[in-house]
C-alpha cells in the first residue's frame, strides 16, 4: 500500500520531477519513524540525516528535504561528541511524541524559533525510544551510498512468522479460486494489526528512473529496517 502510493505520487512515469518524498498518517515525521520513504537520486542515508535533524534539532522534515546532504551532515558534524537522540520504534510511540511536541508548542517557551520548526530544541526522550548516536550516524555517512543500499536490500527480508503464514494465506486464496467453500472470520482482539506491526516486510526498490524506494505497511515504520542494516555493517552494536 505504502509502496503503491509512494509510487504514484514520486515516480508515476519513471519521471524525476521529484527529489524526495515520505509516507506516513499526518504530517512528514523522522523518515526512521514512517512507513516509506523515496530518494531520486539513490543516497537512502538522507533517511538517517533528516531524522537527526527532526528529532534532534527540530526542523520540519518539508523545508529541509531538498537541502544538500553535504550542509545537513555539517549540521550534525557540529554537534557535541556522544550526542544520541530517542527513536520511535512503531507507529504508537511515534503519536507519544507527536502529543508531547504539540503541548510544549502550545506554551511560549516552546514556541519554534522560525516557521521551519517543530518544535525548540531536542525532542524529549522517551522510555519507550531506542538510542541513535551521532558517530552512528557519521558512520554511516561515510560510506558509498550504494553500500547503505546493499545492507538495506540485504536486511529486508521476510521473518520466518510472515514466511509461514503467507504460505497458508497463498493456500487459501487458491483453494477460493477453484471454488472452495470460505467463511468471514472476526478478529475482535486485533490479533492481524499487531501481527503486521511486528512482521509485515520491508521492500527496498531501485527504481528504473535511478531512485530508490524504501517502503513497508502503513501500521510499521522503516526503524527496524535501517537497525539490522546499520548492524550488518558494524556501525550499530
Amino acid at each position: 500500500m505504502c509502496e503503491h502510493a509512494l509510487l504514484c505520487v514520486c515516480s508515476p512515469d519513471e519521471s524525476k520531477r521529484v527529489t524526495t518524498g515520505g509516507i506516513s498518517s499526518g504530517r512528514w515525521y523522522a523518515p526512521l519513524e514512517i512507513a516509506g520513504t523515496y530518494h531520486l537520486d539513490g543516497n537512502v542515508a538522507r533517511d538517517l540525516v533528516l531524522s537527526w535533524m527532526y528529532i534532534h534539532e527540530g526542523e520540519r522534515i518539508e523545508y529541509i528535504a531538498g537541502l544538500p546532504m553535504d550542509a545537513l551532515a555539517a549540521r550534525i558534524e557540529a554537534t557535541p561528541k556522544g550526542t544520541r537522540i530517542g527513536i520511535a520504534t512503531n507507529a504508537k510511540h511515534r503519536g507519544e511524541h507527536i502529543v508531547l511536541d504539540m503541548e510544549a508548542t502550545n506554551t511560549k517557551l516552546g514556541w519554534p524559533l522560525h516557521p521551519g520548526a517543530v518544535r525548540r530544541g531536542a525532542r524529549k526522550r522517551l522510555p519507550t525510544d531506542v538510542e541513535l548516536s551521532r558517530e552512528e550516524v557519521l558512520a554511516a555517512l561515510q560510506l558509498p551510498p550504494v553500500v547503505l543500499l546493499e545492507a538495506l536490500e540485504a536486511s529486508a527480508v521476510p521473518d520466518q512468522d510472515w514466511r509461514d503464514a503467507e504460505a497458508i494465506a497463498r493456500a487459501m486464496t487458491e483453494a477460493k479460486e477453484k471454488g472452495g467453500a470460505t467463511s468471514e472470520i472476526y478478529w475482535p482482539d486485533g490479533t492481524h494489526v499487531q501481527f503486521l506491526k511486528h512482521h509485515a516486510p520491508y521492500h527496498v526498490r531501485r527504481l528504473p528512473n535511478g531512485g530508490v524506494l524504501l517502503a513497508t505497511h502503513p501500521y510499521r515504520t522503516l526503524w527496524q529496517l535501517w537497525a539490522d542494516a546499520l548492524n550488518l555493517l558494524g556501525i550499530r552494536r
